[in-house]
């Protein structure tokens, strides 16, 4: 089938056409590892995830390139010499790059708990430093960039001038840009207000610092995903992605310095993530509406009335579309938890029942499987094959109650299918019987009988209940607090 993207640039879905047949170049934007990532990070990870399986189950091969961002970059518009790192090591009294191996483990294990994939490769920006410097003095050369007190700003104007449109991904008008432009600190060293910086000049305070032809500083937060992008996918690839937030400066910044530097548009479909909100609130620490990833698993927040498995988690985001707004709240967990198991009941039933085999098959297999196809490729649209996997759910459940037939091949076939759809493509894992915890709720109701014996005098019982639990190694301690147990 004819694969479809929402391209960003056009703001059309487009026919998807690699620039090399069967093969896919997928650059997305990584996390600042300066502090947790946060869930509105994961979603939008989590997006590229399913579209990074989704065209590994089309049969396409895939190189996709994640970053980690671990070098000091700019904050508000780029040019303000607030370095996140440096804020966050003074506070945990950490050296920087402490901060970067504690936050880039913290990623990892929260992306692993969501069963996302690892990308193809993972570079960060202070392993390319010196294809940043090479990129920056590229652009010097070619008058798109110019130095400044040790910095080294690209020249917004300049670009313009030159017929190219600064603008065009985000669709920002250059003159509103200007207008709009607050008088912020480093803006005397610039040509123009939107200019931004590709290298930094290092104040005598900034630890995180390079030689450069310029002096010694660091390089820009856009520069680092050009450098990296073009490194392992080329001067022009195929789709580059992130966060709707990514939109403007930042991958408007990414255009611009691909087609100042090798004359080309250098990403051909860019694809936006939307946000994520809790409880119909954009989510920020400011107003207290934040909750941390591991938080919504543990249960340990003041939103969600128990702990979620991640792969409830995973269920309930990928029942929105990638470019729509999610919102999420204890009702909608709940109710995607209840999904979620009647799907899981329904692949249990379909590969381990023997269903008897008919001649003919009152379900349409090859219909329900075009249908599943076409959301895939109708710009990853996770919802509608999520609510085509259902009508497959129904009727495995008809099938169990006799009210349906299947022939044998149809079966094999179906139950292939389902698996590939859940568990390949939309990358959700059953949840396993947690032992320890069963056993612990077990036991409870074991003290709590006994509890019970003993305050109507039954010791005779709540005796054999102790004696017999400590027959089989379990051991009762009565304290002021109540009925622990240990197990020897």
């Amino acid at each position: 089938m004819n694969l479809k993207i929402y391209n960003s640039l056009s703001g059309e879905k487009e026919n998807f056409k690699p620039i090399h047949e069967n093969n896919v170049g997928m650059y997305v934007c990584g996390p600042t590892v300066y502090s947790n990532v946060h869930l509105g990070n994961v979603r939008t990870f989590m997006s590229f995830d399913f579209i990074y399986r989704t065209l590994l189950f089309l049969g396409y091969k895939v190189r996709y390139v994640r970053n980690i961002t671990d070098a000091g970059h700019l904050t508000d518009d780029g040019d303000v010499d607030n370095d996140r790192f440096v804020k966050q090591s003074r506070l945990e009294k950490l050296e920087p790059m402490e901060i970067v191996q504690k936050y880039t483990v913290d990623f990892h294990k929260v992306l692993d708990t969501f069963n996302l994939l690892p990308p193809t490769i993972e570079p960060t920006a202070t392993g390319h430093i010196l294809e940043q410097i090479e990129l920056t003095q590229k652009l010097i050369n070619s008058g798109f960039a110019y130095e400044s007190n040790g910095s080294v700003y690209f020249d917004v104007l300049e670009y313009n001038k030159r017929g190219l449109n600064y603008g065009e991904l985000s669709r920002r008008n250059i003159e509103e840009l200007f207008a709009n432009t607050r008088d912020l600190d480093g803006q005397h060293e610039k040509k123009n207000p939107q200019d931004f910086a590709l290298w930094k000049a290092a104040s005598p305070a900034h630890i995180m610092r390079w030689n450069s032809p310029w002096g010694e500083g660091f390089p820009g937060w856009h520069l680092e995903c050009t450098a990296m992008s073009t490194k392992y996918l080329g001067e022009k690839f195929d789709i580059h992605g992130g966060g709707m937030d990514l939109k403007f400066p930042h991958h408007e910044c990414e255009v611009a310095q691909g087609k100042a530097c090798n004359g080309t548009e250098p990403v051909n479909y860019w694809m936006h993530a939307n946000m994520l909100t809790m409880n119909g609130q954009r989510m920020s620490k400011s107003t207290g509406n934040y909750i941390l990833p591991m938080e919504l698993v543990s249960g340990n927040n003041d939103f969600f009335e128990k702990p979620f498995h991640p792969s409830i988690v995973r269920f309930n985001f990928l029942q929105a579309h990638y470019r729509s707004v999610l919102d999420i709240s204890n009702e909608a967990m709940v109710a995607s938890e209840k999904g979620f198991q009647r799907l899981m009941e329904a692949l249990n039933l379909v590969s381990s029942f023997k269903f008897q085999a008919s001649g003919s098959s009152s379900f349409d297999l090859a219909s329900w499987k075009s249908k599943c196809l076409e959301a895939l490729c109708d710009d990853f649209n996770s919802p509608i094959l999520i609510s085509h996997l259902f009508e497959a759910v129904n009727f495995i459940f008809k099938l169990k109650d006799g009210k349906e037939t299947i022939t044998s091949e149809d079966l094999e076939e179906l139950k292939k299918l389902m698996h590939d759809f859940v568990f390949e493509v939309l990358g959700l894992k059953p949840i396993e019987e947690n032992n320890n915890e069963k056993l612990d709720q077990t036991l409870q109701v074991l003290i709590e009988l006994r509890n019970q014996a003993r305050k109507s005098k039954n010791f005779e019982l709540s005796d054999q209940i102790r004696d017999r639990l400590l027959a089989e190694g379990i051991e009762l301690k009565d304290g002021r607090d109540g009925t622990t147990y240990s197990i020897n």
